[in-house]
């Protein structure tokens, strides 16, 4: 692996929050950052440490995020990740670390490829492929921002789910008890008092819980773990159900994301997110995410399972 691969596609030693801001160290944002920065273990093979989180199989962001730390480490610096396609193949246990195989398909003289799998117990539980793009001008336009009230004049979710906490299953209540390394502003919390079926669409603001160093691979991998958090709950709005309730089971199927502009995962971003279809047990969602100056810097696609059932399921 040469010299240059660490610094700038991917998460290595030097992307470690404790290196920006030491008060950090130990809280929750410098325990996420640590558990997206890989281990190398051979040319192409990376050790993904174990999640932190409590729930009893691995979110799916964070398979996400390792993945695209993973197959930047192997990229030239110059060349920032723009697209990926991934697909949740197993249920990730979370008492084991994930090992993360990288295949380098194609390195062009615009564009390179790789293509990325996670392993645990001798098998995989996540497939990726990433294509990286070296920065050029071009055209520019996008779409326009919706019109939604600032985060600063909406209550956190965590102080939103305080109320809700004796409802919760306990590996919920757990999570919304304790710090979060993401600040999250749900736009219209209506939902959560009223079981009435509206549209299938939500918008949320979020940002890491603190500074992040000035590296952009950090931001992207950081919002790739944030990407996956309330996709496919945005699904469940036009039939007035909720992530906890227990007469689903919800799982993320497969995860497209397209990173469009340079921003900061620090600072404030809208992630506006809609549910064309559900059908068959799956829904199909997809999400905008815009900074506070209005641009567009990232686009994602899902399609998760929605299972009706009649025991309780395992959130991941």
């Amino acid at each position: 692996m040469n010299s240059n691969e660490n610094d700038g596609a991917g998460i290595g030693p030097a992307g470690r929050l404790s290196d920006v801001n030491g008060n950090l160290t130990g809280s929750a944002l410098a325990q996420l950052l640590e558990t997206l920065t890989l281990e190398p273990l051979e040319d192409n093979l990376f050790r993904g440490p174990r999640s932190r989180e409590g729930w009893q199989r691995v979110y799916g962001g964070l398979v996400l995020g390792q993945a695209v730390s993973a197959a930047g480490m192997t990229v030239s610096s110059d060349r920032a990740i723009h697209s990926l396609h991934g697909y949740f193949l197993l249920a990730g246990d979370p008492d084991r670390d994930i090992v993360y195989e990288v295949e380098r398909i194609r390195d062009g003289g615009s564009f390179t490829t790789r293509r990325v799998r996670g392993l645990q117990h001798g098998r995989a539980i996540f497939a990726m492929s990433a294509s990286f793009h070296k920065d050029e001008d071009g055209y520019d336009h996008q779409s326009t921002m919706p019109d939604v009230p600032a985060p600063e004049d909406l209550p956190s979710a965590k102080s939103l789910m305080s109320g809700m906490l004796a409802h919760l299953p306990e590996n919920m209540r757990a999570y919304w008890d304790r710090e979060h390394p993401l600040d999250i502003r749900i736009v219209d919390a209506s939902r959560y008092t009223s079981r009435q079926p509206r549209p299938a669409a939500q918008a949320i603001w979020l940002r890491a819980n603190g500074p992040l160093p000035d590296q952009p691979a950090v931001h992207r991998t950081v919002l790739a773990y944030a990407s996956d958090f309330t996709l496919l709950d945005t699904a469940l709005v036009a039939h007035g159900k909720l992530l906890f309730d227990r007469d689903i089971q919800l799982a993320s199927l497969d995860h497209a994301m397209w990173f469009h502009r340079p921003f900061r995962a620090d600072g404030w971003l809208l992630y506006a997110q809609d549910s064309p279809s559900a059908y068959g047990a799956r829904g199909y969602c997809r999400g905008s995410v815009f900074d506070l100056q209005g641009r567009l810097v990232a686009s994602t696609v899902q399609e998760g399972l929605m299972r009706k059932r009649d025991t309780a399921y395992v959130l991941k």
